[in-house]
């Protein structure tokens, strides 16, 4: 039985790892759970679950959280950064699933690595903010990094049985979001309600909004450059509005190995938890004849700028990269709290990414910091344009 630790268990992606544990209660054990401030919805996982460790944002929601409890729960309440870390490295868990959104997931998860625990990683911002720190410490401690993003989980797959050296190039494909077809003019009054309004995934708002501006197509395009150790020059990005190809790995021959599937969070999640095996319980079928046609385009990178930045990010020194991060967490933030129209969101990243003099990172630490100054930096353009 493997033991587990999910990061961001009241999420989106955490949410639908606890649901594929519940109908495998044989194969996984759930030792430890974090979460934000959804308190209502921890107290029923705790219910269900009755980890060891759970940690909340803060001390106060800790102390509301006890209060819930019966006395008789053995669960013990830790909370904030330590409390993740705690959590993270469990000294029972096996496996860390590290879904938490944003940068706020970087130091958890790499004290996971560090405590030799497999990870499960949808958390894809640790990547972007700190790929080589954090693949050369999974390296150095043996520990297989599993990703649960659709696209990467289909390269992972894509890969499987196929030499690292006959690569060619990968392909990302994106669904070019709800406004793909919309007009640029038009792109200036898009509301936080309409962008959130997914076509074809459902996802956290974070993720739904990169979604939108194609911004999670750029860190993605980074997290594959560090978790497949591919140069960017030979990652391409196609638009596919049907989401049934998660993406492809094209090899030397001119031979391209697709992954498909419906776009069901749950068929990755899965495959990282049962890997090297598949679950054999997912009644998620696909059915190519009732989806007709499978259509892809070239992204516009004049619409949606948010390709070209992180393309840009991954020509200069790494740090770039943690700022490209950082900039669009405090964009997207404002965006969604209606200080920011949908247009000026790669805007002020890249205005963000000309204050900075990228360097390389010597250790999270200096990434964190340099992601808070984008923020700091991000937020203060978005003043002054207000």
């Amino acid at each position: 039985m493997q033991k587990i630790s999910v990061l961001g268990s009241t999420g989106f992606i955490g949410s639908n790892t606890l649901d594929i544990i519940t109908q495998f209660a044989d194969r996984f054990k759930v030792v430890g759970l974090a979460a934000g401030e959804n308190v209502d919805l921890l107290l029923k996982q705790i219910q269900v679950f009755n980890p060891d460790l759970v940690s909340v944002d803060n001390r106060a929601l800790a102390e509301k959280l006890e209060s819930f409890l019966p006395s008789s729960q053995s669960t013990k309440i830790l909370f904030g950064q330590e409390g993740m870390e705690r959590v993270a490295t469990h000294p029972e868990a096996d496996v860390v699933v590290s879904s938490i959104v944003g940068s706020i997931g970087l130091r958890p998860t790499m004290a996971a690595i560090q405590s030799g625990k497999r990870v499960a990683l949808a958390n894809k911002e640790t990547l972007v903010v700190a790929g080589r720190l954090i693949m050369e410490t999974a390296r150095s401690n043996g520990v297989d990094i599993m990703p649960i993003d659709s696209e990467h989980s289909a390269i992972f797959q894509a890969m499987q049985g196929h030499r690292r050296e006959d690569i060619r190039r990968i392909i990302l494909t994106a669904s070019g979001g709800p406004f793909l077809n919309l007009d640029s003019k038009n792109l200036l009054k898009v509301t936080p309600e309409e962008a959130l309004k997914h076509p074809t995934w459902e996802m956290g708002r974070k993720i739904t909004i990169d979604s939108a501006t194609m911004m999670n197509k750029g860190l993605e395009i980074i997290e594959a450059r560090w978790l497949f150790d591919i140069p960017p020059e030979r990652i391409d990005v196609v638009i596919h509005p049907q989401s049934i190809i998660h993406s492809m790995v094209e090899y030397c021959d001119g031979s391209a190995i697709a992954q498909m599937s419906i776009p069901e969070m749950k068929i990755p999640i899965a495959y990282a938890l049962f890997y090297p095996e598949r679950c054999k319980n997912n009644p998620s079928s696909l059915n190519l004849d009732e989806v007709g046609k499978l259509s892809f385009l070239k992204p516009d990178e004049e619409r949606f700028p948010a390709l070209r930045l992180a393309y840009q990010a991954l020509q200069e020194e790494e740090s770039m990269a943690t700022v490209l991060n950082g900039a669009n967490e405090a964009a997207v933030e404002a965006f969604l709290q209606n200080r920011l129209s949908f247009s000026n969101i790669p805007l002020v990243v890249s205005r963000t990414m000309e204050c900075h003099k990228p360097r390389r990172l010597n250790d999270v630490l200096e990434s964190l910091e340099i992601n808070g100054w984008a923020i700091r930096k991000a937020s203060e353009i978005i003043d002054n344009m207000n």
